[in-house]
């Protein structure tokens, strides 16, 4: 059965999108820690990051790493912190949280809740980035 992740790559499910090549899939996360948390999963399902093969791997970190300058070009933020966690969804991912300091980027703390127009618009300012 396919991912949630899938389905929002798939269009199956809508998304917000930020980047997209041929291997990876960047949107932004629906329950954002701060505007601009954007996820970049790799399109082939694999439920642990840590066993995409390696050069998969090293291609999703420069991706992301890609993602994460347009983050710091649309979004005021100190930095644009990672994290993976990999327990929520059966899809490897990779978590990109705009920060100003290290309790930003705590999954604990309350997440935002934005409507389909601002999350649209963060996601036109992001792209707009590369």
């Amino acid at each position: 059965m396919a991912t949630i992740f899938s389905k929002i790559i798939a269009g199956e499910i809508p998304g917000f999108k930020i980047a997209e090549d041929d291997r990876f899939y960047a949107f932004l996360d629906i329950n954002p820690l701060a505007k601009g948390h954007t996820l970049v999963v790799p399109k082939q399902e694999t439920d642990y990051l840590f066993d995409l093969e390696d050069s998969l791997l090293a291609d999703m970190m420069v991706f992301s790493k890609n993602v994460a300058r347009a983050i710091e070009k649309a979004v005021t933020c100190k930095r644009v912190g990672v994290a993976v966690l990999g327990l929520e969804v059966p899809h490897a991912h990779i978590h990109l949280v705009p920060i100003n300091s290290e309790g930003d980027i705590s999954f604990s703390k309350p997440k935002l809740k934005l409507d389909k127009e601002e999350m649209a618009a963060i996601a036109e300012k992001i792209r707009s980035g590369f």
